[in-house]
C-alpha cells in the first residue's frame, strides 16, 4: 500500500516514475482527507521541479477526469467541438468564434473560466450583458446545445472536481507555472465535458500566460498528446500575444467588440485567428463550411443572440459604460507605431478595474482600455494611444504607472513588417 510520504520522496529525488496505481491510490486518498493539503502541496512542488513523464501525466489527467462526471453529447445528433485558449489581453475570440462554428452545424460546449491578472474571462465579459446566466445545470446545458448548439457557460463543480482542489493549492504555493499540471488542468475539464474534438489556442508573447514560444510550443504538445490518448481529436496553434487582440481589453468593451466583428466588422487580427480557429475546429468535426459565409450572411450573428436568450440575457440591451473616461499613452513622435505591450495594456486593464488578483474579487464590467492606434497605425506627435474607462477615478494613476513602463509603445518611421498571428500548428 503506498502512502504520502514516500510517494512525495519518490517524485522529490527523480527516483522512478509513479505508477498507475500509486497515483489512483494518491486520488482516492486525496478525496478522502487521508492525504493532506500539506502533503499533496510538497508533492505538487516536486513535481514543479522534476515534472511528469508522458504515462504519469496520462494516469495523473484520468484520475482527475475519474474524480467527478463525465457529461455525454452524443444524444445530439451533431459533431460536438470546443476550443480553449490559454488567454490573453483582448482576447474575445471565443465570444465570435463559438456561436459562428455552431452556426455552421458543430455543437460547440465552450465550457469556460473567469479571469485572473491581467488576462480577461470569458464569463466576465459575457456578465456585462443584462440576464446572462454563467451557471447552468446540466440538463440547462443539454437544453441549450439541443436548442442552439451552442453555449459559453461556467465548468459545473462535477467536472473534474481535483482540479479545483489542486489549482486552490497550487495558487498559493507558486506552482501553477508547470507546464504538465496546467496540461491536466486544461484538459481535464475539457475531456470530461464530453466534446468529440478539441482546438486549442495557445498564446505567447508579452501578453501571454505563456510567454517563451519554446515553452508555448511545449504546452501545446503536451496537451494535444493528452486529448488524443483520451480519445479527444486535439489540434493546437500557437499565436502571438504581443499586443492587444481588437482594439479593446476590458468586459462590456470586448462583447461589444466581439457583436461588431459576428456583424462583419471586426478588426483584422481578431478575425485572423477567429477564422483559423473555425476552420480547424470544423476540420476536426467533419463540416464542410465557410466561416466566411456565416459571418458575412448574418447566420453566425443569428446564432449568438439565440446563445444569449437562452442563457437568459437581452442580446439588445445596453452594455453598461463607465462613468469616466481618458485618454493616456501620448505618441512622442509622428510616425507609424510599431509597439504597443500587451501586458502593459493588460495590467492597465486590470488596475481600471477589469480584472481581479485573487478569484473571489469582483470585476467592473465597464473598466478597461480601447486602443485608438496599433502597431501599423499612423500617429501623429502628441496624439493619444489608448482610452481609459473606469467607475472609479482613482483607478487612473496606477493605470497610467502601468503605461509609462519603458517600452510600451514605440513609433517609427515606417510601418513595421505584417507578421502572422498563427506561428505554429500542432496535432494532425
Amino acid at each position: 500500500m503506498p502512502d504520502a510520504v514516500s510517494l512525495i520522496q519518490l517524485k522529490r529525488d527523480n527516483t522512478r516514475p509513479l505508477t498507475d496505481a500509486e497515483i489512483a491510490w494518491l486520488f482516492g486518498a486525496y478525496a478522502e482527507n487521508v492525504v493532506a493539503d500539506e502533503q499533496m502541496a510538497a508533492l505538487l512542488m516536486a513535481i514543479y521541479f522534476n515534472g511528469l513523464n508522458a504515462e504519469e501525466l496520462s494516469a495523473w489527467t484520468g484520475e482527475m477526469i475519474a474524480s467527478g462526471e463525465t457529461l455525454d453529447l452524443g444524444h445530439l445528433g451533431r459533431p460536438s467541438v470546443d476550443k480553449h485558449s490559454t488567454g490573453g489581453v483582448g482576447d474575445k475570440v471565443s465570444l465570435v468564434l463559438a456561436p459562428l462554428v455552431a452556426s455552421c452545424g458543430a455543437v460547440v460546449p465552450q465550457l469556460s473560466g473567469r479571469g485572473l491578472g491581467h488576462t480577461g474571462g470569458t464569463l466576465d465579459k459575457l456578465e456585462s450583458i443584462p440576464g446572462w446566466r454563467a451557471n447552468l445545470s446540466n440538463a440547462e446545458l443539454a437544453s441549450a446545445l439541443k436548442q442552439v448548439g451552442v453555449v459559453i457557460a461556467a465548468a459545473g463543480a462535477g467536472l473534474a472536481p481535483a482540479d479545483r482542489r489542486l489549482y486552490a493549492l497550487r495558487d498559493v504555493t507558486g506552482t501553477v507555472e508547470s507546464i504538465p499540471l496546467i496540461a491536466s488542468s486544461i484538459m481535464s475539464k475539457k475531456i470530461a465535458e464530453g466534446t468529440n474534438a478539441l482546438v486549442l489556442d495557445v498564446k505567447t508573447g508579452s501578453g501571454a500566460f505563456m510567454r517563451d514560444p519554446g515553452k508555448a510550443l511545449t504546452l501545446a504538445r503536451t496537451m494535444v498528446a493528452l486529448g488524443e490518448q483520451h480519445h479527444v481529436r486535439t489540434r493546437a496553434l500557437v499565436t502571438r500575444m504581443d499586443t492587444p487582440l481588437g482594439r479593446t481589453a476590458g468586459n462590456a468593451l470586448e462583447v461589444e467588440e466581439a457583436v461588431a466583428a459576428l456583424a462583419g466588422e471586426g478588426p483584422d487580427d481578431l478575425m485572423e485567428v477567429t477564422y483559423a480557429l473555425a476552420e480547424h475546429m470544423l476540420d476536426l468535426a467533419g463540416i464542410h463550411a465557410d466561416p466566411r459565409e456565416a459571418i458575412a450572411s448574418g447566420r453566425a450573428l443569428n446564432t449568438y443572440r439565440m446563445m444569449i436568450k437562452t442563457q437568459g440575457g437581452d442580446p439588445d440591451a445596453p452594455l453598461p459604460t463607465a462613468k469616466h473616461v481618458a485618454t493616456a499613452l501620448e505618441a512622442p513622435a509622428t510616425g507609424w507605431v510599431t509597439h504597443l505591450d500587451a501586458l502593459a495594456v493588460g495590467i492597465a486593464a486590470w488596475r481600471l478595474g477589469a480584472g481581479r488578483a485573487r478569484k473571489e474579487d469582483d470585476v467592473s464590467h465597464t473598466a478597461g482600455v480601447r486602443c485608438l492606434a496599433k502597431p501599423g497605425d499612423h500617429v501623429q506627435q502628441g496624439q493619444p494611444v489608448l482610452e481609459l474607462h473606469t467607475d472609479d477615478p482613482a483607478r487612473f494613476t496606477p493605470a497610467l504607472e502601468a503605461l509609462r513602463a519603458p517600452g510600451v509603445l514605440a513609433i517609427g518611421g515606417e510601418p513595421p513588417p505584417t507578421m502572422p498571428l498563427v506561428v505554429d500548428q500542432v496535432g494532425a
